[in-house]
């Protein structure tokens, strides 16, 4: 059997030393004691997820301070393997993670207008194609970050960046790279209408992303969120207002999971 990621192949590894007498019961015990979580008090860091569902945590840096990123992101890199995102994270953020990455054989991957930076490192074989489309340029930070999530969830992933249905031949022209993909995340605020008018083109899953774009009618994407659920096209899922992560987590798991097929 294939591990899933280089984190649940390490640990194969271990308990095939303790097998064959390379490694003894006790020192292995004393290797896994934190593969559940490590508390640092302020937080507990599940190390597990990457062995259950084959990804690291995600941190959410708005409300930490940079030294509790730091603290969780190296807790991070020391116990798992995989790669390690950071969202709505802000210059202190970015730097603390600059930090801890200083010296460590990592790819650091920034996406400043989304607000996330992540360390790219023993990441599996693409699979799968998700296509994230935005309505308008404004819409381009939750894109990103939708794009950078299903990348480091092992998809490949790219933007059709401002085609809304203020110009529907825009649409029109990215019919046949509708037609390549796997799952179709849509970001959208205003009146959200973008996500229908892709639900009846694409014939894949399509995510439809809420943005907080928008004047004062818009209610801070409640008016997206609210056309996106009422949507007459099958096929279309919605997650939450701004939630680009959301959005880009589940695209991945279904494109990668189609391609598998």
């Amino acid at each position: 059997m294939v591990a899933s990621s280089a984190y649940e192949a390490r640990l194969s590894n271990l308990l095939q030393r303790v097998s064959i007498g390379d490694v003894t019961p006790h020192d292995a015990v004393e290797e896994l004691r934190d593969l559940p979580f490590s508390d640092l008090g302020f937080a507990k860091v599940d190390h597990h997820r990457e062995l259950r569902q084959g990804a690291c945590e995600i941190v959410y840096a708005a409300g930490k301070t940079p030294e509790e990123v730091r603290s969780i992101v190296a807790r991070l890199l020391e116990r798992n393997d995989g790669p390690v995102l950071v969202t709505r994270a802000s210059s202190e953020h970015v730097q603390a993670v600059h930090e801890v990455a200083a010296g460590i054989d990592v790819e650091i991957v920034e996406r400043p207008r989304a607000r996330c930076i992540a360390l790219r490192r023993n990441g599996s074989a693409a699979r799968g194609m998700v296509l994230v489309i935005t309505a308008g340029t404004s819409d381009l930070p939750v894109s990103e970050e939708a794009e950078l999530t299903a990348s480091l969830l092992g998809a490949r992933a790219e933007i059709i960046a401002d085609v809304g249905v203020a110009g529907l031949h825009r649409i029109s022209a990215a019919q046949p790279r509708l037609a390549s993909a796997n799952a179709v995340v849509v970001v959208a605020g205003m009146e959200g209408a973008l996500a229908s008018v892709v639900g009846g083109m694409a014939a894949c899953p399509v995510i439809a992303c809420p943005t907080s774009v928008g004047y004062g009618a818009s209610f801070g994407g409640l008016a997206a969120l609210l056309s996106m659920l009422s949507s007459c096209a099958p096929g279309v899922a919605v997650v939450n207002v701004d939630d680009g992560v959301g959005a880009g987590y589940i695209a991945a798991m279904i494109a990668r999971e189609a391609a598998r097929s």
